[in-house]
Formats: structure tokens, C-alpha cells, sequence
């Protein structure tokens, strides 16, 4: 998906007009309008500014990936960091056991 559908795309979700978008980026309406369309590029640093305005990742911003954030991104406790490096040492057979007792719990 092209950047200029997707920041189109998010505003809209977002239920933000041109307007407001263009004032959080210190440009103009029909300016902001230009990088919807496709018209005009939009610099680096302006679409680092618009992901963070929506909380998403660049890659998403830029259509390279349809995950919102990435997976660093993610905080985790210590005890799940624990877990995932006590899961990482597992044999595959193992791996399979411990996701199959883990979905047994989530559903009781």
C-alpha cells in the first residue's frame, strides 16, 4: 500500500481532518493535502512525526508491513523474558508440549 493511502487511511481512522494533521506537522492543510494524494514526498522527519502521531512503526507508515508496531516495540516483564529465554532452550518436541499446556490453561 502506498505511504500516501496509508496516512489517509489512518487520519481518517483516527476521525482527524487535513486540518489537524497539518497544524500537529506546522504545515498547511493543502500542503498535508499533497502528501495524500501522492503529490509531494514526505520528508524523513515528517513521517517519523506522523507514526508517532498514530503510534505505529515506520514500516507500517510506509506500507512495508501491515503490523501496526514492531515487535520491539513490545515491552515485556522480566518474568516473561525469563519464560521466553527458558522457552528458547527447549528441543522442538518440547516447544510443541509447553504451547500445547499453555493454550490447555489460556482456556480454563
Amino acid at each position: 500500500m502506498p505511504l500516501y493511502r496509508r496516512i489517509r487511511d489512518l487520519r481518517e481512522d483516527a476521525d482527524k481532518t487535513q486540518t489537524e494533521i497539518a497544524e500537529y506537522l506546522g504545515t498547511t492543510a493543502q500542503y498535508y493535502g499533497k502528501y495524500e494524494k501522492g503529490e509531494r514526498e514526505i520528508p524523513f522527519t515528517r513521517a517519523i512525526e506522523l507514526a508517532d502521531y498514530y503510534d505505529v512503526s515506520l514500516d507500517y507508515l510506509a506500507g512495508r508491513t501491515n503490523v501496526k508496531r514492531s515487535r520491539s516495540d513490545i515491552s515485556l516483564t522480566d518474568d516473561e523474558i525469563k519464560l521466553l529465554n527458558q522457552f528458547r532452550k527447549l528441543s522442538e518436541r518440547n516447544k510443541g508440549k509447553a504451547e500445547l499446556f499453555i493454550e490447555q490453561l489460556s482456556d480454563a
